[in-house]
């Protein structure tokens, strides 16, 4: 330890949340870890007819798309599936049925993050906004890509639970590290909540987000990060209730840089100054540029600064205003970063 000043103090992350995420998640889960999403059905197939329903059923992909929903109705198609006869159902019973989590501002709903279930493509993107029905919209979404596939279905879709279905395709996500990548670069809240519910359903059987971050907390306490002041509620550090200390971030950080296996890929999905990310507009000169690795942090009453100064310095700053300054408290991190990269 070379400087800290109040680094016990108990503060709201703002988005430093997700250094814990993405710790627990490259531990629990490994980095080659991929999430699926399945077409299963419940019936038979008779001379190319499947004379029952399909299923879509979700387990949590944050980056599903209709070009997956197009792959995975070219499977069905490979099937000798060429009519269906029953619905269309999306399935998205893998995780709870909560949209956000404790302690957001109503109006982080879609304007931070869009809602939150376990069958969600594009985003919940449809013509219109946003769908309050992520697995309806879902549903919706794969019958018209089985239209596309050539394949005729019924004319409505539903959501539902796939009990006694059999597997007829399925499509992983891209791996756990381009997730986390994808989550850390741009400081995506939905990527860290779908993650935190990942951690809940894959360790402890609950795909919820207080199970996630019982998850994280062991994760945490068994790396021997101090756990005074810590409360971990969201993934993404939205919730009022989060709470960490400088000193449990700096910890979270050396315990990833000294783990050969998840090494890699935790310090890679941080933004670069100057050069990518969060940090592409920050600290764009020498001795910081391309020098420090480190994940930003943005409420109105917070603000937050972790990472790395080369491969000499583990830094956290963390501070809370009521409301913060963004331009002030910025200032000071980049300054701090920059005193460390140049010495």
């Amino acid at each position: 330890m070379v400087f800290a000043q109040n680094a016990s103090l108990s503060l709201r992350p703002a988005s430093n949340e997700k250094l814990a995420v993405a710790l627990a998640a490259l531990d629990r889960l490994g980095p080659a870890f991929r999430i699926e999403t399945q077409v299963l059905g419940k019936g038979t197939l008779v001379q190319g007819v499947w004379q029952g329903r399909l299923f879509l059923k979700g387990f949590g992909d944050p980056s599903l798309s209709n070009y997956d929903l197009a792959r995975l109705a070219a499977k069905v198609r490979d099937r000798g599936i060429r009519r269906v006869t029953g619905r269309i159902i999306g399935d998205e019973s893998y995780y709870d049925s909560q949209r956000t989590v404790r302690g957001w501002k109503p109006w982080y709903y879609k304007k931070e993050s869009p809602p939150l279930s376990a069958l969600i493509v594009n985003r919940a993107r449809v013509a219109k906004g946003i769908s309050d029905n992520p697995a309806a919209a879902a549903a919706r979404a794969f019958r018209r890509a089985l239209i596309e596939a050539g394949i005729r279905v019924p004319s409505h879709s539903t959501t539902g639970v796939a009990n006694d279905a059999v597997v007829l395709a399925e499509r992983p996500s891209v791996e756990l590290d381009e997730l986390v990548h994808r989550m850390n670069i741009v400081s995506d809240n939905f990527y860290a909540e779908m993650l935190l519910k990942q951690l809940g359903a894959r360790v402890r059987g609950e795909g919820t987000s207080a199970a996630g971050a019982r998850v994280v907390v062991r994760e945490l306490d068994q790396r021997g990060v101090p756990l005074a002041g810590v409360k971990i509620v969201d993934g993404s550090g939205l919730s009022s209730y989060d709470r960490l200390t400088a000193r449990a971030l700096a910890a979270l950080l050396i315990s990833a840089w000294s783990d050969p296996i998840i090494k890699n890929a935790f310090v890679t999905s941080l933004p670069v100054a100057g050069v990518s990310g969060t940090l592409e507009d920050r600290m764009t000169t020498w001795p910081a540029y391309g020098r420090v690795r480190a994940k930003t942090g943005t409420t109105n009453v917070a603000s937050a600064l972790s990472g790395y100064a080369r491969t000499e310095y583990v830094f956290a700053v963390v501070q809370n205003g009521f409301p913060v300054s963004v331009y002030y408290t910025r200032r000071a991190q980049d300054r701090f970063a920059t005193v460390l990269a140049g010495a």
